[in-house]
C-alpha cells in the first residue's frame, strides 16, 4: 500500500546486484538502521533508477508488501520506503560524509557547502568561486574593462507583504546568487578584477535581532560559509572601496530579454557618487556566462531535475478522479520538500485538468488549480522544484483515470513524436529557431495523419498553422531562473519577427553546456481555433468534423530538461513518457490506497 508518511532510507550493501535492468525474485541483503539483518524480495527494478516498484519486506518472520521508490543520488542507489505502520526506517547513504548540521550552527558555518540533510545534494562553495573566476577572466579578455576595476553587486532585499510586518519568503537575486551563493538578504559584494579578490558586506544587525531571528553570525562565519577572501559590514562599503582606489566600479544594469524588465537591483550605497561608475560592461558578460553551465552547476541541475521527476511520478500514482487539482499540486510540493529539501518551486505550479489543460499558464491567482478532476479528463501538470537557487521545469500529461482514450492517445503521441524529434536533432551548431520549426512540422504531420488536418505540411508551415496548436515557443534556457537569462544578447541572433517565431525566448545557436527545456505542445484553445476557422488562408486546412471532436479537450505538453552535450543532448528528466509506460505505472498504483478524497473516504 502507498502511504506518504514517515520517510526512511534503506541503502543496498551490494549495489552491484542492481546492474541488471530487471531483477525478479532476487533476495538482496540490505542495511536497516545500520543492522544488516533484513532482506528484500525485489519484484522489479526500473532501469532509469526512478521506478515505483513493489518489494516484500522481511523482518524476522514478518512479511509485508510495501512500496519503494528507487532513487540514484551521486551514483549510489537509495530506496525511499514509505512505512505504512508509521515507523521510519533508518540507514545512511553510503556515498555521503557525515551529515551537515543545521544552517544556524557554528559547525555548519565552517563547512563551505550547502545541504538540506544527509539524503540531499551537497553544493560546494567552489561552484560560486569558480563562477567569480570565470567572470574575472572574461573581463580581462581583450581589454573589456579598465585596469583596477572593481565589481560591486547588491544582493536581494527582504520584501514586506504590503504594509504588514510579514515578509515574503526570501529568494536571492539571480546574478548575486550566481556569483556568491548567499542565502541571506541585504548583502553587498565586491570583486577586484585585477586580483580576483572577493569581498562580502553583511548588514550590521542589532543585538535584539537574535531574540526573534536566532544567533547573529560573525563576519568570520560568513567568510568561511561562502568561501570569500574578506568580509565587512555594509556600512563600511564606501570606505573599503576607497581603500582599493578603483579606476571604475562595474555595476549591473540592463534588460532581461525574456521578461522585458529592467534589472532593478543596482547598487545605491552612501558615498557612491564619489566613484566613477560603469553600468554597461558587466551585464552582458555575466548574462553570457550564465548561459553555459559549469560541471558543478550541472550536478545541481541534475539533482533537482531528478527530485522533480520523482515527485511527478508520485503524483501519477496518487491522482484520482474526484480529487482537486490543488491536491495534485500539494503532493508534488510535499515530495520535493520532504524528500528533496526543496523549499521553493521554480515557478507557480500549473495543474490543469480537462479544458484547463489548454490554459498555458493556468494556476495563477484567478485560476488557482481548484477545479475538481473528472473521470476522463486529460491532465497537464507543469511543476518544477528549485534547489539552492537552481531550477527544474517538467510537464507531464496523462489521463486522470490512468487509461488513454483513442483521441487522447493520438494527440499525446503526436506531441511525443515532436519532443523526441527535437531531442534527436539538438546539438551544438543547430539553430533553436530550426528546432522550433522541426517541432511544428512533426506535430502538423501527425495531425494530418489522424485526419484532423488536410493539405500540404509545407504550406501549413508557411501559413503558421503550428502556432494555432502550439502558440508558445519550443522551450527556453533554464538555470538559476526557470526562464534563464541570455536569450537575446549582443552578438547573438536577434528575436525573429515572423508570426509563430516572435514568441521564442531565444533564437541562439546551440552550444555545449547550454541547459534548455524542450516542451512542444498541442492545445485546443477556442479563441485560436475560431480565429483560424475565420481566416480564409487557414480554414481549408481543417477537417472541421474531426476538429469538433476535440473541442474542450484541453491540451498536451511534454516538457523535458536537457543539457546540450558535445555531440547531442542529454535528457535529465526521468518520468514515464510513452503511453504504455504511463498506463503501466498508473495501473500498478491503482490497487494502492490513495490520499483521502474530500469526503474523507478513500476512493478506489
Amino acid at each position: 500500500m502507498w502511504f506518504s508518511v514517515n520517510l526512511g532510507l534503506i541503502c543496498f550493501k551490494n549495489c552491484n546486484v542492481l546492474k541488471n535492468s530487471i531483477l525478479k525474485s532476487s533476495l538482496i541483503p540490505i542495511s536497516c538502521c545500520g543492522i544488516p539483518r533484513t532482506q528484500v524480495l525485489f519484484k522489479s527494478y526500473d532501469n532509469k533508477n526512478l521506478g515505483h516498484s513493489t518489494i516484500l519486506w522481511q523482518d524476522g518472520s514478518d512479511m509485508q508488501e510495501l512500496p519503494v521508490i528507487v532513487r540514484k543520488i551521486r551514483g549510489a542507489e537509495v530506496f525511499m520506503l514509505y512505512d505504512i505502520d508509521g515507523k521510519s526506517s533508518g540507514g545512511k547513504h553510503p556515498k555521503q560524509d557525515s551529515p551537515p548540521t543545521s544552517s544556524g550552527s557554528a559547525e555548519h558555518m565552517r563547512k563551505p557547502q550547502y545541504s538540506m540533510g544527509e539524503h540531499t545534494f551537497k553544493v560546494s562553495m567552489d561552484l560560486f568561486e569558480l563562477n567569480r573566476d570565470r567572470l574575472v577572466k572574461e573581463l580581462k579578455k581583450d581589454g573589456k574593462c579598465p585596469e583596477n576595476s572593481v565589481i560591486v553587486m547588491k544582493g536581494g532585499s527582504g520584501v514586506s507583504l504590503y504594509d504588514t510586518d510579514i515578509e515574503y519568503l526570501f529568494r536571492q537575486e539571480g546574478y548575486f546568487h550566481w556569483a556568491f551563493g548567499v542565502e541571506e538578504p541585504d548583502f553587498y559584494a565586491a570583486i577586484e578584477v585585477n586580483t580576483g579578490k572577493s569581498h562580502l558586506f553583511a548588514p550590521r544587525l542589532p543585538a535584539e535581532y537574535s531574540v526573534w531571528m536566532g544567533p547573529l553570525l560573525s563576519l568570520e562565519d560568513f567568510k568561511n560559509r561562502y568561501k570569500v577572501n574578506e568580509t565587512h559590514f555594509v556600512d563600511e562599503l564606501s570606505s573599503v572601496l576607497k581603500s582599493m582606489n578603483p579606476s571604475v566600479l562595474l555595476v549591473l544594469a540592463g534588460e532581461n530579454s525574456d521578461s522585458k524588465l529592467k534589472f532593478a537591483n543596482i547598487p545605491d550605497f552612501e558615498g557612491m557618487e564619489s566613484f566613477n561608475i560603469d553600468n554597461e560592461i558587466l551585464f552582458p558578460v555575466m548574462a553570457e556566462l550564465r548561459v553555459v553551465k559549469t560541471d558543478m552547476e550541472i550536478d545541481v541541475l541534475r539533482y533537482i531535475c531528478r527530485i522533480s521527476s520523482e515527485a511527478h511520478r508520485m503524483v501519477m500514482t496518487k491522482v484520482r478522479p474526484d480529487m482537486y487539482e490543488y491536491q495534485a499540486e500539494a503532493i508534488f510540493l510535499q515530495y520535493v520538500y520532504f524528500v528533496g529539501g526543496s523549499r521553493h518551486t521554480a515557478y507557480t505550479c500549473i495543474c490543469g485538468s480537462g479544458p484547463n489543460s489548454g490554459v498555458l499558464h493556468y494556476g495563477h491567482a484567478a485560476a488557482p488549480n481548484r477545479k475538481q478532476i473528472k473521470d476522463g479528463d486529460m491532465l497537464l501538470f507543469d511543476m518544477g522544484a528549485s534547489y539552492y537557487g537552481y531550477a527544474s521545469d517538467i510537464t507531464c500529461s496523462f489521463p486522470a483515470n490512468g487509461k488513454f482514450t483513442e483521441d487522447q492517445k493520438l494527440i499525446y503521441n503526436a506531441v511525443l513524436a515532436s519532443n523526441r524529434a527535437v531531442q534527436k536533432a539538438a546539438k551544438p551548431g543547430v539553430s533553436w529557431v530550426d528546432m522550433h520549426k522541426l517541432a511544428n512540422e512533426v506535430l502538423l504531420t501527425k495531425l494530418i495523419e489522424m485526419k484532423l488536418l488536410k493539405g500540404n505540411v509545407t504550406e501549413m508551415m508557411e501559413a503558421n498553422m503550428g502556432g494555432i496548436f502550439q502558440p508558445h515557443g519550443l522551450g527556453h534556457l533554464i538555470g538559476i531562473e526557470v526562464h534563464d537569462v541570455g536569450g537575446y544578447l549582443p552578438g547573438t541572433p536577434e528575436r525573429p519577427t515572423q508570426p509563430g517565431l516572435s514568441s521564442l525566448r531565444t533564437a541562439r545557436i546551440l552550444q555545449k553546456g547550454m541547459y534548455m527545456t524542450i516542451e512542444p505542445g498541442c492545445y485546443f484553445i477556442d479563441i485560436k481555433l475560431d480565429s483560424a476557422l475565420a481566416d480564409p488562408k487557414l480554414k481549408d486546412f481543417f477537417n472541421v468534423e474531426v476538429l469538433e471532436r476535440f473541442r474542450g479537450f484541453g491540451g498536451v505538453r511534454i516538457e523535458d530538461d536537457v543539457l546540450i552535450t558535445e555531440d547531442g543532448c542529454e535528457n535529465f528528466t526521468e518520468v514515464p513518457r510513452t503511453v504504455e509506460e504511463i498506463e503501466k505505472l498508473m495501473a500498478d498504483s491503482h490497487n494502492a490506497v490513495p490520499y483521502p478524497t474530500p469526503s474523507g473516504q478513500p476512493k478506489f
